[in-house]
This record gives C-alpha cells, sequence and structure tokens, in this order.
C-alpha cells in the first residue's frame, strides 16, 4: 500500500453560512490523501496502473468551484463522492478543507473539517 498526498492545494470560492461569504467569496485550502496499491505502478512505470493526482485535483477544483455550499462538511462530502467516483484502485480517501480567516470575531487563521471514507 502507499499514500499519495497533494497538499495545500488552493482555491478562492464562495462557500460558507453567511450571505456575506457566498457574496465575497474566501480562500480555502485543500489536502488530499489517497491510500492505494502501488505494487503495479511501480513495477511497470506507466501512468495507466497509477492512481492519477492530477484527475484528483481536477475533481477537487471542480467540487470548490461547482457551487455554493453552506458547509465544509458538504464540500467535503462532495469531493469524497466525486473521488471515488472518477478514481478507482481506492482502499481510503481524507480530504481536509481549511477556510481561511474565517468570520469568527476575532483573528483566526483557519477553521477546517477532515473527512475520511475508507471502501
Amino acid at each position: 500500500m502507499g499514500l499519495i498526498k497533494i497538499e495545500q492545494m488552493e482555491f478562492y470560492a464562495f462557500h460558507g453560512h453567511y450571505r456575506e461569504e457566498q457574496i465575497v467569496g474566501n480562500r480555502f485550502l485543500v489536502d488530499l490523501e489517497m491510500e492505494t496499491d502501488m505494487s503495479k505502478p511501480a513495477e511497470s512505470d506507466a501512468l495507466e496502473d497509477a492512481v492519477n493526482y492530477q484527475v484528483a485535483y481536477r475533481v477537487v477544483k471542480e467540487e470548490m468551484k461547482r457551487h455554493t455550499s453552506n458547509l465544509l462538511e458538504h464540500i467535503g462530502k462532495r469531493i469524497l463522492d466525486a473521488i471515488y467516483r472518477e478514481l478507482g484502485g481506492l482502499t481510503s480517501v481524507t480530504v481536509t478543507i481549511r477556510k481561511m480567516n474565517p468570520p469568527m470575531g476575532g483573528p483566526i487563521r483557519n477553521v477546517s473539517v477532515t473527512m475520511t471514507r475508507k471502501v
């Protein structure tokens, strides 16, 4: 088994509970971890035998830009659903979504949600 990590993908999107967040938008950072058997691509050195992390990035980007969600949990579920729909050979996927500078009434670097789904 092996772990593919794509860390700190950055997006400007319009997610949030408050109407202002959906109008003004915010910066989000997304981490993705995908567990898979890497023995075949390690031997063959062929992309078609591996989990294509360019496809994974595209899926996350599409879900972040697709439509507004009120909750980070909803975005996380959408990303997990789409990753499993688009990519095969995964045994576990973890996504972490960070909303930078959330409107909490004081200085906060970020708030995050982490979700994991195993097959």
